[in-house]
């Protein structure tokens, strides 16, 4: 495994990163074949773990514990806050006071003294970003976290953040964790040359496209992918199937899979860091394994650009950030909101 800096944190990891958003009760409850994936990952010289608070309310983030118990110091372990943890309004954001909290509760699940990469999951827009990274530097400064990083934050975001830190003298973000496949290449126009910029690493997630690029949803044949529900629509999005069609005998005369394609494409670009690979299960987990150290020649990779040229997203995922204006009739119509409170 050749190692990668994170940004300018002088941090080493893997360019191959585990993702665990599918271990505990969202897709995998077996703590005993997830914690093998973990230790799978670490013997095959992966040393950066991702997980969250929120990934099945906490379970991922106490697998991950589970599993690093006597292996902490080989590891660069990342999680995240911000996302909901309860029903009352202040179990979520991205406030000091919750800070405080969220932190302290991933510590106990992680069974760990300090988190190396500690990141701001999704843009809460009611918290000012300085009170934010106020409560993120005092974290920093107690050891309690290394370094700092974002997630789906737009790059207005990342610059106002690195504007902030500099003025006020406050921790910087280091990292940003975006979406990006070879079916959603939009953050090639201007989040990664932001980051690369502003010296940031950037952890990239969903390299297969929730699975739209392992070949298991083709044109006309029944889907073996099992997930369902809005968050996951995008899936049966036609014209992201038609550009699977598409890849399928590109990947086939390069000799490699399309699963290992897919993730060799996104570690092609200089402003990538690490691949996130979120597996569900062992058998799914080798198969990535068997990709590693795959490098796509140049004519591969103009035949994809082909398919799906630079700064292209082929539909969007239901997942990622949308900000309050598109969300929010009365942020882009004048009046709405004064009638809507008139009418109230």
């Amino acid at each position: 495994m050749r190692y990668r800096t994170l940004g300018r944190t002088g941090i080493q990891v893997s360019p191959y990163a585990l993702g665990t958003m599918n271990f505990g009760a969202l897709a995998n409850a077996d703590h005993d074949e997830t914690v093998r994936i973990i230790h799978k990952a670490l013997d095959a010289g992966i040393n950066l773990i991702d997980t969250a608070d929120n990934y099945s309310h906490g379970e991922s983030e106490r697998i991950v514990g589970k599993a690093l118990k006597g292996r902490r110091d080989d590891v660069v372990l990342a999680t995240k806050f911000s996302n909901p943890m309860g029903d009352g309004p202040n179990r979520r954001g991205a406030s000091r006071r919750y800070l405080m909290t969220a932190v302290e509760d991933s510590l106990r699940r992680l069974e760990t003294d300090h988190i190396d990469l500690y990141q701001y999951h999704y843009p809460d827009d009611e918290t000012d970003l300085e009170e934010t990274l106020s409560a993120l530097t005092d974290l920093v400064r107690a050891g309690k976290v290394r370094a700092i990083g974002t997630s789906k934050q737009p790059p207005s975001g990342l610059v106002e953040a690195h504007w902030i830190s500099e003025r006020q003298g406050l921790a910087r973000f280091r990292s940003e964790q975006p979406y990006y496949s070879i079916l959603n290449r939009g953050i090639e126009r201007e989040l990664l040359p932001v980051t690369q910029r502003l010296g940031m690493g950037t952890l990239v997630w969903s390299p297969l496209a929730q699975g739209l690029l392992t070949g298991r949803v083709r044109k006309g044949q029944a889907s073996t992918l099992s997930r369902s529900g809005p968050w996951f629509a995008h899936l049966g999005d036609e014209r992201r199937i038609d550009a699977v069609e598409r890849l399928v005998p590109v990947a086939e005369e390069a000799g490699v899979s399309l699963t290992h394609m897919a993730v060799a494409f996104v570690l092609a670009h200089p402003g990538v860091t690490a691949a996130l690979l979120g597996p569900r299960t062992e058998e799914q987990f080798d198969d990535l394994l068997a990709g590693v150290g795959i490098e796509l020649s140049d004519d591969v990779l103009d035949r994809i650009d082909e398919v799906v040229p630079p700064g292209v997203d082929v539909g969007a995922i239901q997942m990622g950030y949308r900000p309050p204006a598109l969300l929010r009739a009365g942020l882009r119509r004048r009046g709405v909101g004064e009638r809507a409170a008139a009418e109230g």
